[in-house]
């Protein structure tokens, strides 16, 4: 074959490609209201970036009339490209091709997309649209997976890996997804589960559907894979692009300092107004981190799981910071089982990518009960301290009314390493809070008393004033300044830009035995 056969038939290959299943099966993905493959990288990336790697792969197997189908490129687009002018990898699972089935070849061309992430310290984006295994070749795709799992694995606190959830994924194809630090699922199409409601139904008698079982609400609400529910694809690839702006790279390197408008010594005056009188009525503290961060920028992380926790991210004088905030708004801000596993994977993702921590502290202590008790609340509560205590990030907290108990010392406390701690004058800082200290601290007075509700409150009253209060704590060097809420922003931008050049470490080993 002459040179220039060779090049008409490296076109010819690379046009057939560019088909996936072919154009019935593309007009059929189109009829789901679903993208191609190919489509999908062009909304995420850069225009005119893309690189692809391994448009010409096919499968081996010859077995259930398998070598009389055979598709260049298999059934996942591979490459590398451009966001925001900052290198990422990628790779996309077409559907189009025997429903996006993982075969030997294509968990092949994942792993290498994988490797080349790691070596050269960029993230890694993946666009999972697939029925899993593929059936026809047996453990070899079973293989594939594990390939991808322990890749997963490797890269995990190396290089940001992200997944956007497309289409169906089940059985061991969730697995991977499960793994990357953060998951997008659009509503209607994406779906995870182990096993489906057919095997459901067979096993337990249960009826349930695809997307009650698997959808983007289970997901959210319920188990909270899903880091992110989107409406459709073009939001969610939009806020993938959005959400890699906060992040650095790799391990490595620092986020992106961003130039903007917004005064760093800006006061807020109207955050005193936002906080109660009254330490039981509930606020939103979104509407604190909204007026303190820059241009009210804030990329809720978990938004509807958990919601007595709020996680995300934001910037404060260009810098990129990890929010985490108590939100009295639900369960009055405790601390449950759930929310301890939300804002701990959130403190550990940003203690692996260097981004510095800003706590939020309205506490009344972990939420009682024997549900919560078996539930593990000891167990995952301890998740939250560990994460707190092993950051070496810089970190900052502010004290906004309660900081009750354990829930205290775990909310970035100075005695977990906490960097710079303020505190507001509203902030009550104590074993628990008023009400209760005065019910088993003065018991037998008030029962003594002739008015024991009159007696009750003047304890209460006195209790608050003597110790529930931040002055205490800040004699103690607990607390660093109390400072006016007004200052919060310009407090925690100028701790922040101190802390800059922060080093710390933790004692050699392996690596810790985290209470999982």
């Amino acid at each position: 074959m002459s040179l220039e056969e060779r090049l008409a038939e490296l076109e010819r290959l690379k046009s057939l490609s560019q088909l996936g299943g072919g154009k019935e099966r593309v007009e059929a993905q189109h009829s789901r209201g679903k993208h191609t493959a190919r489509e999908r990288l062009g909304m995420l990336l850069d225009a005119g970036t893309f690189q692809e790697i391994d448009a010409l792969v096919t499968h081996r197997s010859a077995d259930f009339g398998l070598d009389q189908q055979k598709y260049y490129g298999d059934a996942v687009v591979t490459g590398y490209g451009l966001i925001e002018g900052r290198q990422v990898f990628v790779f996309a699972q077409d559907f189009t091709v025997f429903g996006g089935s993982l075969s030997e070849a294509v968990a092949e061309k994942i792993c290498k997309i994988l490797d080349l992430a790691v070596k050269t310290g960029a993230p890694v984006i993946g666009l999972n649209d697939s029925g899993g295994a593929r059936i026809q070749e047996g453990v070899a795709s079973l293989k594939g997976y594990g390939e991808i799992f322990l890749r997963n694995v490797m890269a995990s606190g190396v290089v940001p890996q992200i997944s956007v959830i497309m289409g169906p994924g089940a059985g061991g194809a969730v697995y991977s997804p499960a793994l990357t630090d953060f998951v997008f699922m659009v509503e209607g199409i994406g779906q995870m589960y182990i096993t489906g409601p057919d095997v459901i139904r067979a096993v337990t008698g249960e009826e349930v559907s695809h997307e009650e079982l698997g959808g983007t609400l289970a997901h959210s609400t319920k188990s909270g894979l899903c880091h992110f529910p989107m409406a459709d694809e073009e939001e969610a690839l939009r806020e993938v692009r959005r959400l890699l702006s906060f992040l650095p790279s790799n391990n490595m390197e620092d986020p992106q300092l961003f130039q903007n408008e917004d005064d760093p010594k800006r006061s807020v005056d109207d955050l005193l107004s936002i906080v109660p009188n009254d330490p039981a009525k509930p606020y939103d503290v979104r509407d604190i981190i909204l007026r303190v961060v820059d241009d009210g920028d804030f990329m809720e992380v978990q938004p509807v799981y958990a919601p007595n926790v709020v996680v995300g991210f934001a910037r404060m004088g260009g810098q990129s910071v990890g929010i985490v905030a108590n939100n009295p708004m639900a369960l009055a801000g405790v601390l449950d089982v759930d929310a301890s596993r939300k804002a701990a994977r959130f403190v550990r993702f940003c203690d692996c990518f260097n981004i510095p921590l800003v706590t939020f502290v309205d506490v009344p202590g972990y939420l009682p009960g024997a549900t919560q008790e078996y539930g593990g609340i000891i167990l995952h509560g301890a998740k939250l301290i560990y994460a707190y205590a092993e950051a070496t990030v810089p970190k900052v907290s502010v004290v906004v009314r309660k900081a009750y108990g354990g829930a205290y010392i775990v909310m970035s406390s100075k005695h977990l390493r906490g960097d710079i701690n303020f505190a507001w004058p509203s902030g009550e800082l104590a074993v628990m809070g008023p009400e209760g200290a005065v019910n088993i601290v003065f018991r037998r007075q008030i029962e003594a008393a002739d008015d024991q509700n009159a007696t009750r409150q003047e304890m209460i009253a006195e209790y608050r004033e003597k110790f529930a209060n931040p002055f205490i704590a800040a004699t103690r060097g607990f607390i660093d300044d109390v400072i006016e809420p007004k200052e919060t922003r310009t407090k925690i931008i100028a701790a922040l830009e101190m802390l800059r050049s922060k080093t710390d470490s933790n004692p050699q080993k392996k690596h810790g035995n985290i209470p999982l």
